[in-house]
């Protein structure tokens, strides 16, 4: 006999299957990609499945089966995918069918019925989605997948450049400030050193923190992977088959190929085929790298740092007084130029906009500092 409580539960599951459902029928109309479309209406196939589970409960127990009216936040979702493509609501939906799965874990008629499984799969296929800036898997995500769209060292590029910015524009703004209060050669020279150190050093830290997180986070999305292969293959031979399908390859051809992935992995305790695919088409990581080293990015972000840093420090190595001052900006003018130069050729924009931009903001920055100096040190010191 069911109780009260497993009632309510069963009318909320089912008002959230019923949801799902009308969701992910709607994201199959909205969606250009026919593929993809095809997937999004299998997976309303599925939670209409999991609604109806929940209706047959409760007429189980003698209760009425409500009249389903959408919510306003389900009508708003629509709303939006309509509007502005299904990305822009992707986010949203990964995080409900990561919850409904960890609800339906603690739910036996659930596990019963295989719910925890579908709602996994379906997570797992919007995370791989939302790695596309387009909507479509066979747009970007399998451009992504190709290597089409990869401009050659443009991340690498950027992160340089961008380094070398924050040192310049820092420090260019700290000794302005330092020099508008009229202090001597040698404290502005001191000032300097320490701000390039202090900042190169903040920088390196708190990349080595980021790469190294990301890491032990790479690390651990890897082992639930390997567990889930060990512990619900038949999972994650359906999540290899979507991936397969997302690449453009037919449902037929697709299940056989995942089909025969697994069972190299039951032939051979050994082998690492599966992990390594569900790794880096599903997760986004490879395993060999897992990010990539996290002392070679704190060092490589200190030295751009420090770089950028020292160009308007080096007048006052050598003189004092307003020549140094002049001689600073005007290289750390010429640094900002450079700067703006090299952002031009990861992003294609006009050289003289993005560089004239770049001086700009600069010297604006520098400007500020300059007189809150001049303010700091003539009327209050």
């Amino acid at each position: 006999m069911a109780s009260r409580s497993d009632i309510e539960r069963y009318r909320m599951n089912m008002q959230a299957e019923r949801e799902s459902a009308l969701l992910y029928e709607e994201l199959s109309k909205a969606e250009r990609d026919p593929r993809l479309a095809e997937l999004y209406r299998r997976m309303s196939g599925t939670e209409q499945r999991h609604a109806d589970i929940w209706a047959e409960r409760l007429r189980s127990a003698g209760q009425a089966v409500p009249t389903y009216t959408p919510g306003w936040r389900l009508r708003v979702l629509i709303w939006l995918a309509k509007r502005f493509g299904v990305s822009s609501v992707l986010p949203i939906i990964s995080t409900m069918e990561r919850g409904a799965g960890h609800d339906y874990e603690r739910q036996p008629e659930a596990r019963a019925a295989g719910m925890p499984g579908d709602e996994r799969s379906h997570a797992r296929l919007f995370r791989a989605v939302q790695r596309s800036t387009g909507g479509g898997i066979a747009g970007p995500i399998l451009a992504q997948f190709e290597g089409r769209h990869r401009s050659t060292g443009g991340n690498a590029l950027r992160a340089a450049v961008l380094g070398a910015s924050d040192g310049l524009t820092t420090n260019l703004s700290l000794v302005m400030g330092v020099a508008g209060a009229s202090l001597p050669g040698h404290t502005v020279l001191f000032t300097g050193l320490a701000g390039m150190l202090a900042g190169a050093l903040s920088m390196s830290i708190g990349e080595w923190l980021s790469v190294q997180s990301a890491r032990e986070l790479y690390t651990h999305q890897i082992e639930v992977e390997r567990e889930e292969l060990a512990e619900v293959p038949e999972e994650e031979q359906e999540e290899l088959a979507l991936i397969y399908q997302a690449k453009g390859i037919d449902q037929e051809t697709a299940q056989k190929m995942a089909a025969g992935l697994m069972a190299r992995n039951e032939e051979d305790g050994k082998s690492e085929a599966a992990l390594d695919t569900l790794a880096r088409e599903e997760l986004g990581i490879d395993p060999e790298e897992l990010g990539g080293s996290a002392w070679q990015a704190a060092i490589t972000s200190f030295l751009l740092f420090a770089v950028g840093a020292i160009i308007p420090v080096l007048p006052f190595a050598f003189g004092s007084g307003w020549i140094a001052v002049l001689v600073s900006l005007l290289l750390g003018m010429l640094g900002l130029f450079v700067v703006g130069a090299g952002i031009t050729l990861t992003t294609g924009a006009s050289l003289l906009k993005s560089a004239g931009r770049q001086v700009l903001l600069g010297v604006l920055a520098s400007a500020i500092t300059f007189g809150l100096g001049w303010l700091v040190g003539g009327r209050l010191g």
